[in-house]
């Protein structure tokens, strides 16, 4: 089968790195990738061993020539069918060049964030198949009118082996410029208001003086980098809370933290919560989305409310306090990751997808 994925997002995380998972298991299994996604960006190099990559100008939701460039794209391929893998654009765009172009196209759905229903009802109406990464995506989708039947779940894949490593502490300490005894708080996520770094900032001077060894690490880029910087200011924890920016080396650090948290208002599943339980680290996360799919609460993880701090500061101080209940949280999650989270299930589920897109393609087109 010849598939075309396109991918709007220029940066190898989140969704583009399920993106690789997937084009990587394809090749595996004899398909024919072929990837388009803005020139240049690290997703194309990464993919080049199992992709032909073709490298667009993608300029955004109203980007209308991307029709065009996408149109013009299916019609040298000749793909079977068309994955859409992110919005910026990509999903509207590459939906109405792949109609245009009389190819089956399928739609990930990432993100949990409200649409209107009028928008829902036309926009949607341009993919055969629409794949929710997580039942709680699944649930907002039907609340917003998309026909069950559209609809499959297909949840998002980390690679456990790559995370699940012994942590190198005298090295990982001084790359980040810790001290090799810190107990080890880290957030990975875009620097984004939804994601709720704010929240954890409120919630730390407390627990800052009682545990004097805590040292808060946030991983991620984001426009929203200068108003976090200010607050951790104005709480005078400059010295015990950093904003790292983007690392490649995230599978080395994840071993190390002793907890990460992840207080998102909203969140369709959040791989960083895959790749931390995989590696054996304890999660607190609030209760929304598709985040309770990946930490179950009390299993490898405690759960709160979205956006209360009080709430968000007592299950940090049940878990620094207590640190055979990390440990033990820890190994739940380890378990829970490779029972139910592998990227062979991942890589199936949407081969099922594509198989049902090509037998209902191959009935429409009938005999002769």
């Amino acid at each position: 089968m010849r598939i075309l994925h396109v991918e709007g997002g220029r940066h190898l995380y989140g969704g583009s790195y399920q993106v690789l998972h997937l084009l990587r298991g394809l090749a595996a299994r004899g398909h024919e990738n072929l990837l388009a996604c803005p020139a240049g960006c690290a997703l194309a190099e990464a993919a080049a061993p199992v992709a032909r990559v073709y490298g667009l100008r993608m300029r955004g939701d109203l980007d209308l020539p991307m029709v065009t460039r996408l149109r013009r794209l299916i019609r040298a391929s000749r793909p079977d069918l068309v994955h859409l893998h992110s919005r910026i654009g990509a999903d509207v765009m590459g939906g109405i060049a792949a109609r245009l172009s009389g190819v089956p196209v399928i739609h990930t759905r990432r993100v949990d964030n409200p649409e209107p229903r009028w928008l829902v009802a036309l926009k949607y109406r341009l993919f055969d198949r629409v794949v929710a990464i997580s039942e709680g995506i699944r649930d907002v989708l039907l609340a917003e009118g998309l026909p069950a039947e559209k609809l499959r779940v297909v949840r998002s894949a980390v690679d456990y082996a790559t995370y699940a490593r012994p942590c190198a502490r005298a090295s990982i300490a001084a790359r980040l410029g810790v001290p090799e005894d810190a107990l080890l708080i880290g957030v990975v996520a875009q620097l984004i208001q939804r994601k709720g770094h704010a929240d954890l900032i409120e919630a730390l001077p407390p627990l800052m003086d009682r545990y004097p060894g805590l040292q808060v690490l946030f991983f991620g880029k984001g426009p929203i980098a200068d108003a976090l910087d200010a607050q951790i200011d104005r709480k005078g924890l400059t010295a015990r809370v950093r904003l790292l920016g983007f690392r490649d080396d995230l599978a080395e650090i994840m071993p190390c933290l002793d907890l990460l948290v992840h207080p998102a208002r909203m969140e369709g599943l959040g791989v960083s919560l895959l790749q931390a339980a995989s590696a054996g680290v304890p999660i607190v996360a609030s209760r929304v989305g598709g985040i309770p799919e990946a930490v179950r609460d009390g299993e490898n993880g405690l759960l709160v409310p979205p956006g209360d701090i009080a709430a968000l500061r007592a299950a940090l101080e049940a878990l620094l306090s207590d640190p055979e209940r990390r440990r033990r949280l820890g190994a739940g999650g380890q378990a829970l990751m490779a029972r139910e989270f592998s990227i062979d299930a991942m890589v199936n589920g949407n081969l099922a997808v594509y198989r049902e897109l090509s037998r209902e393609a191959a009935r429409r087109s009938g005999p002769g």
